[in-house]
């Protein structure tokens, strides 16, 4: 196997799963397993952890249609945006589709009808995200539409927060220089998402049986959000979706990304490093290599930033990042070909490697490219 791998411990992955749970009951809980499961690799993940999960939430119909094909038989939910050609794939596999205008809904019914074949159907309210959905204020006529659909099974409705995680948007005591006119506020995503709900109260309907809102911010800091179901995503894998976020659901990251030392030498000073020549030694040094670069992932703009845990001690990495392979200095420590190399875990961080590379957590995760193998174990949990 190649040297640079990811391990996922798939007993945390269970054991954040359980916390999670215990926190929101009664409220089921949808696990995110969209973006290769946050790079953690669906294939292994998903079917370890779907017989746990009450729901399964993906992006696009496609990942929806692999997990069918590994064998996953909970139920799944696309959450992002279908083209009405594409609803054929819902039919064939079993998917819930997230109904986000009322031409989607109607050419649902049309197909549901002509097949003769069930669809589960959530309903999608825009309650300040901007992005898919009917607004608010647009709901009534499509519940309208929706409670004329006979052949559809409108299991839910839901929204999506747009800015859950972040102390400002739920008036804890902060400073008022973090404060802006322009958050929307989950306050107001809810007080607009139970208007909608109100509108089945005033025809003497009864509501889907699913409402959902919560994300992972809204799953650590609003409990009114909860409903019938929560959708933790990046916190499922042990991040906190902010850095000054309560953590009041214990969660730890399941993933650690390894390499192994290739080559190591002996550099005279003045001599320069890697591409650009922005890193030159000052004294003699050794400098390793590790077969890791941007296009696993790693980013070419953490240059000369990241630390790398080799033989338990964190050392810097020196010179340009390079699409395959990146440098480390490690002074006049005796590392040799073949020590262990830890690129996060153990100490380094996802907020860490978001830091170094100016971005947040969720592309760190996300952006650990497929030619990094996963390799799946199931032990001690932190």
């Amino acid at each position: 196997m190649r040297p640079t791998y990811l391990e996922v411990n798939l007993s945390q992955l269970k054991q954040n799963l359980e916390n999670i749970r215990k926190h929101v009951s009664p409220a089921k809980v949808l696990v995110v397993l969209k973006a290769n499961a946050y790079g953690h690799g669906v294939d292994g993940v998903a079917p370890f952890i779907a017989p746990f999960a009450d729901y399964i939430g993906v992006a696009i119909v496609e990942e929806a249609i692999h997990l069918r094909k590994l064998g996953i038989t909970t139920p799944i939910l696309v959450m992002g945006g279908t083209l009405p050609e594409q609803l054929p794939d819902f039919f064939e596999y079993d998917l819930t589709l997230a109904a986000s205008s009322a031409d989607l809904l109607t050419a649902a019914e049309q197909l549901a009808e002509s097949t003769r074949k069930p669809l589960k159907v959530h309903l999608k309210i825009d309650t300040g995200m901007e992005r898919i959905g009917v607004h608010e204020y647009e709901a009534e006529a499509f519940i309208e539409k929706s409670l004329a659909c006979s052949h559809l099974d409108i299991e839910g409705i839901f929204t999506h927060f747009a800015n859950s995680e972040t102390l400002e948007s739920i008036d804890l005591p902060i400073a008022d220089s973090l404060l802006s006119d322009s958050i929307v506020k989950p306050s107001l995503q809810l007080e607009r998402f139970e208007e909608v709900l109100s509108i089945y109260e005033k025809r003497s309907e009864p509501t889907p049986r699913i409402r959902h809102t919560a994300n992972s911010g809204a799953t650590l800091l609003l409990p009114e959000s909860y409903y019938d179901m929560v959708r933790p995503g990046v916190l499922f894998y042990g991040v906190y979706p902010a850095r000054d976020v309560e953590k009041i659901i214990d969660v730890k990251p399941a993933l650690t990304w390894k390499s192994k030392v290739v080559y190591s030498k002996v550099t005279l000073p003045g001599r320069a490093v890697s591409y650009g020549s922005l890193w030159q030694a000052e004294a003699q040094t050794r400098i390793v290599t590790v077969p890791c670069g941007y296009a696993d992932g790693y980013f070419r703009r953490m240059t000369n930033q990241p630390r790398v845990l080799i033989n338990g001690k964190k050392y810097p990495q020196v010179g340009r990042i390079c699409m395959d392979q990146f440098m480390v200095n490690v002074g006049d420590d005796d590392v040799k070909v073949g020590d262990e190399a830890v690129l996060f875990g153990n100490g380094i961080t996802a907020e860490d490697l978001a830091d170094w590379a100016g971005t947040n957590e969720y592309e760190v995760m996300t952006n650990i490219s497929a030619r990094v193998p996963r390799v799946y174990v199931e032990g001690a949990i932190q």
